[in-house]
Formats: structure tokens, C-alpha cells, sequence
């Protein structure tokens, strides 16, 4: 069966690595085991594919690939009980499940094919078949449907950060050109409107109860071309696992930010270090947690507050926390205005900032976010710097704008 033409832009795509985002009956086993024969015809390749389970990986493609590739007679010998095929040029394809991934250690690949990789666990990529690509330089294509934003969402957004090595495509049942419109439409009336959008359209659906839900990867991800202004404003949460700060750069009427630090196990002087190694020179406002100016880090009795003059910065904080839900909207609002106006943005690459404002959400039957998903602090930065200086109510009191100067030593 010749390939669609979606499914013949992704094969033309140059890239080493390509995830396909598809509603279903798109034609993403025909598209696989394509792509194993494909690469298998250079002799002596190496060559896998792998499902969430082997049970999976034999229902999906085990009889399809072992058909197909006999009447090519392109098969020296079949092994059914490991799911592999030894083809005449020496090259082989075998079918792998992700559920035990620490077996798949130790082999070279020269190509990979994960399928349905949302299901997958994210360590079985990072941990295990990542590192069998890299002495052969192999490729890979992940192809499945969505299951809400998670790992498979972040390696989708992946073509922004390095679109020499990862391209992305998303194509819904009906751009797969196997199942009629009519068919969809029957499917439409029987599925809630979620479950449609994501296993037919290839959408992904958001968690309910976003904190920030104006937050929108189209509209406020913008690579900083620039080089980073004399001024710099950074937003800190003073949590010890892990301390987290946003950098930002003043726009017209706006935001971007062009940095991140996360810092485990951390304080309040390693944080400043990390600042002053990055930005050498630079002129720094913070935007911390207002209780810092009063929770003593040391037996000397200093606080978060005063390490942060002492460094040189200044330190723009109410004396008291605003209330979260203003703050909160205050972050909303910048991300994009009842009149859709964006004036909030985040480099691609401030990977916990974008996770934070994507996942973070409201504890069920209340109007506080879930501060046990680990979501929470780089938000909470962020969120510190943006209800500052751009606040929906008038701001307090500030604790302290002084600056405090290394080169003379005053306070």
C-alpha cells in the first residue's frame, strides 16, 4: 500500500528524530513497519521497534511486519518466540516491549521506532533507548496518539528547541484518509467532546482546573534572540529542593523570559552565585518572596532578603504576600488579555517554567493550587515577578528598594 501524503512528508522530513501526534486509524503501523523495512535495507542495520508492552508490540505489528517482509523474500530467519527477524543483508528488526525497559540496555541501534510512546514511561527513552542511538548516531520516530500534556507533549515541543534534530507532525483521522467522514461524525455524536478531540483530531487536552490556562505554547513560546538587556529582572522562590528563579527582560509593555535556574538541595547564596556567574555586570532585580525578608538562613541571622542586597541586587517585594488568586490572574492576564493581547513570553528552552505553567492546577473543590505536584515553585516565581510589575491591584509598601553596592560596601 503506497504511503499517504502526510505519511510521505514525514519520510521526506530530514531530521534525526520525528514524533507524529495522530488520531486514530491514521495508518501509524503501515507507517512503522515502513520505516523498519526502510531502514533495514542497508546491510548489517540494527533495527527495533518497541510498544508500551511485547504483548502490544506482537498484537500491533509482529504478524504485519513478518508478512510483509517474507513476500519480499527479504527474510533469512524468523524468531517467534523473541519477536525478531534476521534479514538476507544481514540487517535485523526486532519488536520490543517498554513495560521491563532496564532489559533493553546495553545494544547499538541504528533505528528506532516507538510506538503509542505516550504510554510509555519517559525513563524507558531518557534512561534506556536514548543511550543505544548515540556510538551509531541512530534515528527515531515516535508515533502515537496524545494522553493529555504529558511526556510525549514535551518531546512534541522539542522541534522548537532543536529544529535540526526533531520535527513534529500532528494529523487528525480524517488527514490519515483510511476512515470516512461520515464514520467520524458517528464516532462525534457517541464520544464526550474531550475523548473525540484527542483520539480523533490528535489534540492535547489540557488538565482540568489550569492554574494558568491562558498559557498557549503557539502564542507565548518566542526564542530571545537578542543579547540579554543591562537590566535584568528575576523572579525567586526560595523553596530549598529546589530553589527556582525566572529571568526576565523588561519589553514595551511586557515580559519575555530568557532564562531559568532550578537548583536542588540549594540556598539563597548558591542561587547568587549561579545568578553571578551567568550575568556577570548585569544589573539585577528581584522580585522574591515577600517572607523571605524574614526567615533567617543562618545562625548569623541573616536573611533571604539580605543576601540578595548583599550581592548587589535590588530587592522590589510587598511587605506582605498579595493574595495568590491576584497574582495568579495577574499571570493570566499577561499571557494573554480578555482582548487577546499577549504580552508574556517564554523561551523554549526554560523547560521548567513551561511545564510549571502547563501543569500546574487547583486541588479538587478549592481555589488553591495543588502545591504537592511539584509544580508549583518556578510558577510561584514567576508569579512574584509578574504581579510586581504588573500587578491587577495597586502593590504595597515595598520592604526595601535600596541598592546595595559591592564595590562600596554600604547598605
Amino acid at each position: 500500500m503506497p504511503l499517504t501524503l502526510p505519511q510521505q512528508t514525514i519520510v521526506d522530513a530530514p531530521q534525526r528524530f520525528k514524533v507524529i501526534i495522530a488520531g486514530r486509524r491514521f495508518g501509524k503501523t503501515h507507517l512503522s513497519i515502513r520505516q523498519l523495512a526502510w531502514h533495514a535495507k542497508e546491510p548489517g542495520r540494527t533495527i527495533w521497534y518497541v510498544a508500551p508492552t511485547y504483548r502490544q508490540a506482537k498484537m500491533i505489528a509482529w504478524k504485519k511486519l513478518r508478512n510483509q517482509l517474507t513476500d519480499l523474500r527479504w527474510v533469512k530467519k524468523i524468531n517467534e518466540t523473541e519477536l525478531s527477524l534476521e534479514l538476507k543483508n544481514g540487517s535485523t528488526i526486532s519488536l520490543k516491549g517498554a513495560d521491563n525497559y532496564d532489559s533493553l540496555r546495553g545494544v547499538g541501534l541504528d533505528y528506532l521506532v516507538v510506538d503509542e510512546f505516550a504510554d510509555i514511561e519517559p525513563e524507558a527513552w531518557y534512561e534506556t533507548l536514548r543511550p543505544t542511538l548515540s556510538d551509531r548516531r541512530g534515528g527515531a520516530m515516535f508515533i502515537g496518539t496524545p494522553k493529555g500534556l504529558n511526556w510525549a507533549y514535551e518531546l512534541y515541543g522539542q522541534c522548537h528547541t532543536e529544529p535540526e534534530e526533531w520535527a513534529s507532525f500532528q494529523y487528525t483521522t480524517l488527514d490519515g484518509g483510511q476512515v470516512d467522514a461520515a464514520e467520524i461524525e458517528a464516532a462525534k455524536r457517541t464520544l464526550d467532546e474531550r475523548t473525540f478531540r484527542q483520539e480523533y483530531e490528535a489534540t492535547f487536552e489540557t488538565f482540568s482546573g489550569r492554574v494558568f490556562y491562558a498559557f498557549d505554547r503557539a502564542t507565548n513560546l518566542r526564542e530571545w534572540s537578542g543579547n540579554p538587556s543591562h537590566e535584568l529582572h528575576i523572579g525567586m522562590d526560595f523553596n530549598i529542593d529546589p530553589c527556582s528563579a525566572v529571568v526576565g527582560v523588561r519589553l514595551k509593555d511586557g515580559l519575555h523570559i530568557i532564562d531559568e535556574i532550578v537548583i536542588f538541595g540549594s540556598n539563597t547564596d548558591e542561587i547568587v552565585e549561579e545568578i553571578n556567574t551567568r550575568y556577570p555586570g548585569k544589573s539585577i532585580v528581584v522580585y522574591p518572596d515577600p517572607a523571605g525578608a524574614a526567615r533567617k538562613t543562618s545562625a548569623g541571622g541573616r536573611t533571604d532578603h539580605t543576601i540578595l542586597r548583599s550581592a548587589g541586587y535590588r530587592v522590589l517585594a510587598p511587605n506582605r504576600h498579595n493574595p495568590v488568586r491576584d497574582g495568579i490572574n495577574a499571570v493570566n492576564g499577561l499571557l494573554r488579555s480578555s482582548s487577546g493581547v499577549s504580552r508574556l513570553f517564554v523561551d523554549p528552552k526554560c523547560k521548567y517554567t513551561i511545564t510549571s505553567l502547563e501543569r500546574l492546577t487547583y486541588r479538587p473543590g478549592t481555589s488553591q493550587p495543588d502545591k504537592d505536584s511539584g509544580y508549583d515553585h518556578m510558577a510561584d516565581a514567576l508569579r512574584y515577578c509578574v504581579d510586581y510589575l504588573f500587578p491587577i491591584r495597586q502593590p504595597q509598601k515595598e520592604t526595601d528598594i535600596k541598592m546595595w553596592s559591592h564595590k562600596i560596601g554600604s547598605r
